[in-house]
């Protein structure tokens, strides 16, 4: 493995665990993929520093299991956005 993996893959490690992101936004921060980072954490982080990646694996474990929670989330967030002027206002009943 090439050092400067090595290298980019402990930064990416240590980034994770300061900051509890997600895999998309340190890609982003990065400049790698999404898959580039998720190998770098899963596979040759525990061959690199077995510490830093069993830190690195719980936060990934909490990510995945909120993942469902975000989703909705955003979704419901963007159906308020995309919601039509119409169907926004209130319906006055008459008795």
């Amino acid at each position: 493995m090439h050092d400067y993996i090595k290298e980019r893959t402990i930064k990416i490690g240590r980034c994770l665990v300061e900051t509890k992101h997600t895999v998309r936004t340190i890609a982003k921060e990065f400049g790698v993929s999404k898959s580039t980072v998720h190998k770098d954490l899963t596979e040759r982080l525990p061959e690199i520093n077995p510490e830093l990646a069993n830190q690195v694996k719980h936060i990934l474990e909490y990510h995945k299991s909120i993942r469902h929670l975000r989703g909705g989330e955003a979704t419901k967030i963007k159906y308020r956005k995309t919601r039509s002027p119409r169907s926004q206002e209130k319906l006055v009943t008459v008795k």
